[in-house]
Parts: structure tokens; C-alpha cells; sequence
């Protein structure tokens, strides 16, 4: 049974200034809180577009590298890890508190995110920063990957993402983006590409394979030059085959 709804998030509050454009058509947001890309000022901008387009309010924490963006991995201590990332959802809850706002959902980006899918001892820094938050804060999760079943194991709430821009290898982890193929930039090809997904619970990988996939939130990345042309017309095909985005 197809699904009737679905929630696209985007990651914000990277510098892009494409947010206003981008809430009308989404349904979760991840914000930048410092690591890659942010500050307070940012944070603060883009929670009050979230709250009057009625978008729910997430986390995007990175390793703390705005030089690399986030998408190179960093060798840390746990103990250091810990404290950055904890460091930087303090902050943006700091924020949420003097703006009224709520957050829904933790989503670690870059290589804080592809390493923890594959890496239980940077996946479970990241569960046990969790388990400082007051929950029920979701966490954003790639199917199969050690973050999933580590926070399953410790009753972690969790949301299972795909991404609806990204190419995936046969094991799923993301194809790389030094790779031409790492992204999808074509209106047709992302829709086939998320339409197979929420229909047959399968992805289509670089090699042509059927992978199964679980996702109830699909990613389309801010910072792709065509982001909000690709979510109106995912949006529009989707709502013809009575798939809404909630």
C-alpha cells in the first residue's frame, strides 16, 4: 500500500538565503547550528520561517569544519565529538527557547551523517548525545545503517531517511560526491527516483540494481542550485498519484 503522505525536508541555515523560497513547499528543515555553517543570527532567521510556514524545527549538527563544510571526516575523541555536537544543539535550543519554537528531530550532516551510518563508535556519540535531550526528539536515520540499529537497541525515537537528490551504491551508503554521479539534478529522474521508493520500498542504485529501502522523509539539499524547482514539481507529481506532503 502506497502511502498517502510523506515529509521532504531540506537542510538550512548553510548560507544558501534560499529559506523563504524553500519553506512554502517543505515539511521538516534541518538547521545549520554552527559546525559546518551558522550562528546564532542564522539559527534565529531561519526558526522564524519555519514557525510561520508551520515547518517542523530540526537539528543539523556537523563536525565543526566550516572551512570543508562539514563533508570531510574529522579524527576526534569521543569526548570531544560529544561536546561539539552537544555544544551545537545547545545553541540552537537556546534560540528555539527565546523564539517559542519546538524541535522535532536531530539530523547530523555531511560526514558526521555517512560516518555514523557505518562507524558505531561515531554513531554512538551521536546516541549518546541523544539521550541528553529532553525526547520525544526524533533522530534521522538511513535504513541498515549501525545509528539505526544503535538507537533502536537504546529506544531512540527514529524517522528512516532517503535522500531524493542523492545516487545510492549497492550497500547504501551515498555515492560519493567527488563522483558526477553523486547527484540527481533532473526533474524526471528525481521523481522516478523518489516515486520508487514510497511505491515499491526500492531504490535504483548507480549499478541499476533494486536495493530495498525504508523512508518516511525524503532530503532535497539546500544548497542544490535547482532545490526549489526540484520540490515544486516532486510536490505537483506526487500529488497526482494522491501523495501529499504532510
Amino acid at each position: 500500500m502506497i502511502p498517502n503522505t510523506i515529509d521532504i525536508n531540506v537542510d538550512v541555515g548553510e548560507g544558501v538565503g534560499n529559506e523563504s523560497q524553500l519553506m512554502p513547499f517543505i515539511s521538516s528543515c534541518n538547521i545549520a547550528c554552527g559546525g559546518h555553517a551558522g550562528d546564532v543570527a542564522t539559527m534565529r532567521n531561519v526558526v522564524r520561517l519555519a514557525k510561520e510556514y508551520r515547518v517542523m524545527i530540526g537539528a543539523h549538527p556537523s563536525f565543526p569544519d566550516k572551512i570543508n563544510f562539514g563533508r570531510v571526516n574529522m579524527e576526534m575523541s569521543c569526548a570531544a565529538l560529544f561536546k561539539s555536537v552537544k555544544g551545537q544543539l545547545d545553541d540552537l535550543l537556546h534560540v528555539l527557547h527565546e523564539e517559542y519554537g519546538v524541535l522535532n528531530h536531530i539530523k547530523p550532516h555531511g560526514a558526521l551523517y555517512n560516518l555514523a551510518a557505518v562507524d558505531e563508535k561515531v554513531a554512538n556519540v551521536i546516541i549518546e548525545v541523544m539521550k541528553t535531550m529532553v525526547l520525544p526528539i526524533k533522530l534521522y536515520v538511513p535504513y541498515k545503517s549501525v545509528i539505526e540499529k544503535l538507537a533502536i537497541s537504546q529506544n531512540i525515537p527514529i524517522i528512516y531517511e532517503a535522500f531524493a537528490d542523492r545516487n545510492y551504491n549497492n550497500d547504501l551508503t551515498l555515492v560519493s560526491r567527488k563522483k558526477a554521479t553523486a547527484s540527481i539534478h533532473n526533474e524526471d529522474d528525481m521523481f522516478t527516483h523518489v516515486f520508487n521508493m514510497i511505491s515499491r520500498k526500492k531504490v535504483k542504485t548507480i549499478t541499476g540494481e533494486l536495493v530495498d529501502i525504508k523512508a518516511q522523509t525524503f532530503c532535497v539539499h539546500g544548497d542544490n542550485p535547482n532545490a526549489i524547482n526540484l520540490i515544486k514539481n516532486l510536490r505537483i507529481r506526487l500529488k497526482k498519484h494522491d501523495i501529499q506532503i504532510r
